[in-house]
């Protein structure tokens, strides 16, 4: 389980996060939806070590990895699929994927390589092809493959329905779902989509302006109209 407790984030004078708590169980989805600019991406990236928190708390089954380096983080098995995917294109898909768990024996990397191309055949058919030559749903099931290639325990995606077609959005989040509950893992999703979000998601938080006003069963934040209209965008 992914736990974040009272996490305070500053960008110099401005507060980009506000004593955010959450927790984010095995085997669920938890969507933390909202307008541009409340928080969500600073909260990824804060869990992920790649921004320092003010204050607060962070812990992934009770190890505390407040504050760690980035790599120490994924080394504490928690993987981040950044917004845009973030595929290198000049290196091949198989290449991009090793990449993800380089830092793994040679052994547990092969696995879990296998593991992925099982997952997402499409890029075991493509493996030796440029990442470049990838359409965009196929570079973000690429983009996930590499992170699960460090077998983490909580994966984090930043907006993984930008710039694709709806129905491989709703593709790409399903399967989300799926890898959650049968491979045991936390997944924390920030998306813009929050229909669709909330649709395949087990929980649902809604940020605004860095603050948390709004969590539960992700129908029930669903169904609330006048948080669809103040901060959702429909």
């Amino acid at each position: 389980m992914l736990s974040i407790s009272s996490l305070t984030v500053d960008y110099g004078p401005v507060r980009a996060l506000s004593h955010v708590s959450l927790e984010v169980p095995r085997r669920e989805v938890t969507a933390v939806i909202g307008a541009n600019g409340a928080g969500k991406s600073t909260l990824l990236r804060t869990v992920a070590g790649l921004v320092r928190p003010h204050s607060g708390s962070i812990h992934v089954d009770g190890v505390d990895i407040t504050g760690r380096r980035a790599e120490d983080i994924v080394r504490a098995r928690v993987a981040l699929v950044p917004e845009g995917r973030s595929t290198i294109p000049e290196l091949t898909v198989e290449e991009n994927l090793r990449l993800g768990g380089m830092w793994r024996p040679r052994a547990a990397r092969a696995a879990t390589l296998a593991q992925v191309f099982e997952l997402f055949p499409v890029l075991g058919d493509r493996r030796a092809m440029r990442a470049d030559t990838l359409s965009g749903g196929e570079r973000q099931q690429l983009a996930i493959g590499r992170a699960l290639m460090c077998d983490p325990e909580c994966l984090m995606l930043d907006e993984p329905s930008l710039g694709l077609a709806p129905l491989v959005v709703t593709q790409i989040l399903e399967m989300v779902r799926t890898l959650a509950e049968e491979s045991n893992l936390a997944v924390l999703l920030v998306e813009q989509n929050a229909v669709t979000a909330l649709r395949v998601a087990h929980t649902g938080i809604v940020l605004n302006l860095g603050s948390v006003v709004m969590s539960g069963a992700a129908a029930d934040v669903a169904a609330r109209e006048e948080l669809r209209h103040a901060y959702l965008g429909y």
